[in-house]
């Protein structure tokens, strides 16, 4: 309602609401019936309570709608965005609850930014210029004929070209927002490997003795450093997928979106 400026339907007068109460009221003041002068009270008390609650109701919904109305910058409704520009959004939050939702984000383990704060703003960033290039790929489409006349093509390609140029700025964008994603994704399946690998490492030793026990000297010897090894593989994956994902995330803040 905000976005079309429609008002709320206030034309109903509520005396109307009275009116068969009152029917009822003046018939058994007239015939001095107390079953009417009951029935009159009872229906008035119920009306009045309902308009009262539809009263109430009704000037919430003016207050919200005023709201909506002097706001209407702060928020983006599916109906501000063409087709290619919802789908370019919902990668975009995609992405930002893939990070938002991670082990790692919950582990403070990617605290290159702080993702509570910056990565709603990036959405909320990409679907204000979305909305704008909506609009005036809208306005551009009613203003600009389907067929030219000859000669007349070039003198529109440097409109057509500013907003091709702001789409595909945004687009690129967005895969940084996704390459991110990625990256934290990666860090959380090394994290979830960390964590399991740690729960064995606290046992190492048991490892170690049944193969001393069980096992050839010289391949117990090769068995034992096969786990120290493997155990050191993982933890470098893990430590270099948490660096990917923070040189995501410097990328993400060297190129704002301005």
């Amino acid at each position: 309602m905000a976005r079309s400026g429609r008002q709320l339907d206030t034309t109903r007068h509520p005396a109307l609401i009275f009116l068969l109460p009152g029917l009822l009221l003046l018939l058994s003041l007239l015939t001095r019936s107390p079953l009417l002068f009951l029935a009159g009270s009872g229906m008035g008390m119920i009306m009045l309570f309902r308009w009262m609650a539809q009263d109430t109701s009704n000037r919430s919904a003016r207050r919200k709608l005023r709201v909506a109305q002097s706001h209407a910058d702060h928020y983006v409704l599916p109906e501000d965005l063409d087709y290619p520009c919802q789908m370019l959004l919902r990668r975009a939050q995609n992405a930002a609850e893939s990070v938002i939702n991670s082990r790692v984000h919950a582990a403070g383990l990617i605290d290159t930014v702080d993702n509570q704060v910056s990565l709603p703003e990036e959405v909320w960033q990409i679907a204000h210029r979305l909305r704008r290039l909506s609009s005036m790929h809208a306005e551009q489409g009613r203003i600009i004929p389907r067929e030219l006349p000859s000669g007349m093509e070039d003198a529109f390609k440097p409109y057509t070209k500013a907003l091709d140029a702001a789409w595909t700025s945004l687009s690129r964008r967005v895969r940084h927002l996704e390459k991110y994603a990625k990256q934290v994704r990666k860090a959380d399946k090394a994290y979830s490997a960390h964590r399991r690998l740690e729960a064995l490492a606290a046992r190492t030793h048991e490892y170690q003795a049944l193969i001393a026990d069980t096992v050839r000297d010289e391949m117990a010897h090769e068995r034992i450093r096969e786990l120290t090894d493997h155990a050191a593989h993982v933890r470098k994956m893990f430590e270099e997928s948490i660096l990917q994902a923070r040189q995501a995330a410097g990328e993400l803040i060297r190129s704002p979106l301005t």
